[in-house]
């Protein structure tokens, strides 16, 4: 079934990150009002258009680990993009609290903010880490039992319980989205920034967390939202879900291989073994994108092609070099 567009104002949490941002601009260019909702503890306001060029836009700096929507952001929201999290899954085992804060109790606030605000349509950025290390790969919606192996995957599959029960319980539509590996030459986290800012320190040498044959998807952030906004428009059960991701994958020592290059090819590559990277870490994942791919929605890159292009922009980023 298709949902009719809403035309109302959107909130979207986490809309001064790399994925949110681009996903505010599009709803600008639609002629929507929009209200950002960030802490900016890893989102940047300079990826927002600014208040002069954007007048349907506001920006509300919000802790949601404490406290839902603001009242003046939430009053007659017809759609709520829940984008906002903690990024960085090595953190969240570092300091436990902070995927239950950031991930669950923010989902939990942000659920009320709805409620409480008649808030019909409710979207969720998950992860496909919701699912563990999958014995079916590529992995479909299907799949259970879902047994994450990190407190970030345990928060997001908390998080999408809530929102499954927020929508059946008040008559919400929500849409849970299953993200790969998002990636983006502005994102300051993820393998590549971190390969990057070692080859830095020390251009002869590149430390490689595992032994290289970790194998995961990778998809640009503008064909992330692309998918999201395409499931939006092409499925309204109650609860809908859909994964996001490249339909292959790229091993951990290709993405070396191609870091080393692009800073001239003379740095050795020293792994440091295991099959993953950090504690927590899924060394594989491949997720189907059938559901998605049946309303017309595939990445415009492979997983390679992905990583090129990411390459490309944190070298013009960091070195001034395209």
């Amino acid at each position: 079934m298709s949902e009719g567009r809403p035309g109302g104002p959107v909130v979207v949490t986490g809309g001064a990150g790399a994925i949110g941002s681009i996903l505010v601009r599009e709803l600008l260019a639609e002629g929507r009002e929009v209200r950002v909702v960030d802490n900016l503890s890893s989102g940047h306001k300079e990826l927002l258009p600014s208040p002069g060029s954007a007048a349907r836009l506001s920006f509300h700096l919000t802790d949601l680990a404490r406290e839902g929507l603001p009242p003046a952001a939430a009053e007659g929201v017809e759609e709520l993009w829940h984008l906002a999290a903690n990024p960085d899954i090595r953190k969240g085992t570092a300091d436990p609290r902070i995927d239950l804060e950031n991930g669950t109790l923010a989902t939990f606030h942000v659920l009320e903010s709805a409620r409480t605000g008649d808030i019909p349509r409710v979207r969720f950025s998950s992860s496909s880490v919701v699912y563990g290390l999958a014995s079916v790969q590529p992995t479909p919606e299907t799949y259970g039992p879902l047994a994450p192996e990190s407190l970030y995957g345990a928060a997001k599959l908390a998080s999408e319980a809530m929102v499954s029960a927020y929508a059946h319980s008040y008559g919400l539509t929500a849409h849970i989205f299953r993200f790969a590996n998002i990636i983006d030459g502005r994102m300051k986290h993820g393998i590549l920034y971190d390969l990057f800012q070692k080859l830095a320190r020390d251009p002869s040498r590149l430390e490689v967390l595992g032994d290289g044959r970790q194998a995961k998807s990778y998809l640009r952030t503008e064909d992330c939202v692309a998918g999201m906004r395409t499931a939006t428009r092409g499925a309204n059960e109650p609860v809908n879900f859909f994964n996001l991701g490249a339909a292959d994958r790229i091993t951990v020592r290709e993405i070396a291989e191609k870091v080393v290059r692009a800073h001239g090819g003379g740095a050795r590559i020293d792994y440091l073994g295991g099959d993953r990277g950090w504690t927590g870490d899924v060394p594989l994942q491949l997720l189907s994108i059938e559901k998605l791919g049946r309303l017309g929605w595939k990445p415009s890159f492979t997983s390679a092609g992905a990583i090129d292009k990411t390459i490309g922009e944190l070298r013009e980023a960091l070195h001034g070099t395209p």
